[in-house]
């Protein structure tokens, strides 16, 4: 059996949100997919891996072990492991990035993860909403994906970011939450239309909020968040014939009784739910309360608060079912109403 004498096929990215166990597994069964790493080659000891990647021994242990139950690797007692074959079911390998991480956005990760099982490999990455850091991210991740998943989101430049994503090839492309104009050619996408999302969920709740004046949106002046929410909240205001007001700071805005507050942010809830107890206003009565992104949270605060929402477990489920089937489709995720007792 012949040893590597250098690990070049090992590979692990500090700035990636994968798992490093993963990533160590991830780079042999790439080593091995590339010839680099042929049956018999005997691969570092645990040790060894763990003094050159400065890493603990459990993590480089649970990689081997991850490989050794797919029958990559094998080990012999007093001679360490090795690289048992090379006719693998190789996954798919998948570059996902998340502009930021949430309650929901959890939800839509383990739906993708799940569905994806042993299928497919992730190498998870956060860029922050910074269109700088997701350039240099993506940058440094070209050719070395079958596919590349974006939710993109940013909060400034983004009207950019279509040049960048043009470069990926479409058919690796996926494009997860929202639709970016600009993109071009034939990918996949899992989406929310924002502007009609709001208009028919408010709609639906109308009969509640017809004991309600004003309808107040709070929406910071620097944020992600799609324009079209604003459209279409908007849109619906003037069509039922509200008062209505787009709040950049919750902090300073008045709160009074008749009104009813949609929120985006999960920091602005907890202000404004400070502000309207400290008030000693009723919710559901007084005033009202519609939070964005269903959380399980959400069904306790306040006797529950009322919440728009997309179904995440069908996009994340949705994105992965897209890749697996090679899908180019452009699929419009359910949108959800859940009445609570903050209306």
């Amino acid at each position: 059996m012949a040893r590597k004498q250098t690990p070049q096929y090992l590979k692990i990215d500090f700035h990636s949100a994968n798992p490093k166990y993963l990533q160590l597994a991830n780079s042999i069964i790439n080593g091995i997919n590339e010839g680099v790493l042929k049956p018999g080659d005997l691969l570092l000891s645990i040790n060894e891996i763990s003094n050159e990647f400065d890493i603990s021994r459990d993590t480089a242990e649970k990689a081997y072990n991850y490989l050794k139950k797919a029958g990559v690797i094998g080990s012999v007692r007093g001679k360490g492991y090795f690289v048992k074959t090379r006719d693998l079911d190789l996954p798919v390998k998948i570059c996902l990035f998340f502009n930021k991480l949430s309650a929901h956005k959890k939800i839509m990760y383990d739906a993708f993860a799940e569905a994806l099982g042993k299928k497919a490999t992730i190498d998870f990455y956060i860029y922050n909403n910074d269109l700088s850091l997701f350039k240099d991210l993506l940058n440094t991740k070209k050719d070395d994906y079958d596919y590349y998943v974006i939710i993109p989101h940013f909060l400034e430049g983004g009207e950019n970011a279509h040049v960048l994503i043009n470069t990926i090839p479409k058919e690796k492309l996926v494009l997860m939450d929202k639709l970016l104009p600009g993109v071009t050619g034939t990918y996949a996408a899992v989406y929310e239309n924002f502007g009609r999302n709001i208009y028919e969920a408010l709609e639906l709740a109308n009969t509640h909020l017809e004991k309600y004046h004003t309808l107040k949106i709070i929406f910071p002046a620097y944020t992600y968040y799609p324009k079209e929410i604003i459209e279409g909240f908007k849109r619906f205001c003037h069509q039922y014939a509200y008062n209505f007001l787009i709040v950049h700071d919750i902090k300073s805005e008045p709160i009074n009784a008749g009104e009813t507050f949609i929120n985006l942010m999960e920091d602005d809830l907890v202000i404004l739910i400070e502000r309207i107890l400290a008030q000693n206003l009723e919710v559901g009565k007084d005033i009202g309360v519609i939070s964005y992104n269903e959380t399980p949270l959400k069904k306790i605060i306040l006797n529950g608060i009322t919440t728009i929402s997309s179904d995440f477990e069908v996009m994340g489920r949705k994105t992965a079912e897209a890749i697996l089937d090679r899908s180019t489709e452009h699929f419009e995720v359910p949108f959800h109403l859940t009445l609570r007792a903050s209306l």
